[in-house]
């Protein structure tokens, strides 16, 4: 786990909130080992926070935003201090990225206009589709479609980096944190590194600490077909990133997991090829300065 000293009471970071992918663990139906008996894993989110404002973000309202807030309030000091959340930031229109936003609606937190960050597309398909749209007509979210950077406060700002995913709905972006010392890659989904205009390498090389996509450790891992599932399997991210940037290794930690992933083992085989290539997967609950 990622949990630094604070180097001051000013200095903003980032807590994960979740690792999984959009179904979390237990996942809903699933009786086999991977989940029955296992701990429960909430999907990808990541709070932001300003201590110097006192104010708080996070990527993706995910279905499980109740556990997820509870969570972030234990992760900030003097949390009673703050606004129970100051602002969303979401990177597509999958379910465990924005189906959490109908707990800001009238039958549960009542936000007064919270900000919701989100790509044109994405505002979109907000705006124009039910329940989505009555948290806006209802006063409740403001969403505010932006194109590439957002000044969250003076001293953090995120900079959205279009990805290739399945874009039934919205387009798909990662985003970079970015704080008065470090940055952080949070990118959740992506059909695959060879789909991307950009290389591996030169992003996770230009932040501190790169949280990718691993939803799967490789194929076969379900019984259906995975080819309509895009995702860059583990194995391919640990190889590329052995192979091409062995330095880098350890500013990569794998989110996005689903449920039959054997990553999430620690004793699993698989784990430990992670690890010995000095990668690592993220814990719900870790903390990094920015």
């Amino acid at each position: 786990m990622i949990t630094l000293e604070r180097m001051s009471d000013t200095t903003p970071y980032v807590a994960v909130l979740g690792i999984a992918q959009d179904g979390g663990r237990p996942q809903a139906g699933c009786r086999r080992p991977c989940c029955v008996g296992r701990s429960r894993l909430t999907a990808s989110c990541l709070g932001i926070v300003d201590p110097a404002t006192r104010q708080r973000w996070i990527i993706d309202a995910t279905p499980d935003i109740t556990v997820q807030l509870a969570l972030f309030d234990r992760l900030t000091d003097h949390a009673e201090s703050y606004s129970v959340l100051d602002g969303v930031l979401l990177t597509h229109a999958h379910m465990g990225h924005y189906a959490g936003l109908v707990h800001l609606g009238r039958e549960a937190l009542a936000t007064p206009r919270i900000p919701v960050f989100a790509r044109p597309s994405m505002a979109d398909f907000l705006r124009s589709n039910s329940p989505w749209c009555e948290l806006s007509e209802h006063g409740h979210v403001d969403v505010g479609p932006f194109d590439e950077t957002v000044e969250l406060s003076a001293s953090v700002s995120v900079t959205a980096l279009a990805v290739p995913h399945r874009d039934e709905l919205s387009d798909t972006v990662g985003f970079v944190i970015s704080g008065p010392d470090r940055s952080v890659l949070w990118l959740p989904d992506i059909d695959g590194w060879d789909k991307w205009e950009r290389s591996l390498v030169d992003v996770v090389s230009s932040v501190d600490v790169a949280y990718v996509d691993g939803t799967f450790f490789d194929d076969g891992e379900l019984e259906r077909d995975m080819s309509k599932i895009p995702h860059p399997r583990v194995l391919d991210t640990v190889q590329r990133i052995s192979s091409e940037a062995p330095h880098l290794a350890d500013r990569v930690r794998f989110i996005h997991l689903n449920h039959t992933n054997p990553v999430l083992l620690e004793s699993s085989p698989q784990r430990e090829l992670v690890t010995s290539a000095g990668m690592s997967v993220a814990d719900e609950g870790e903390t990094f300065e920015l």
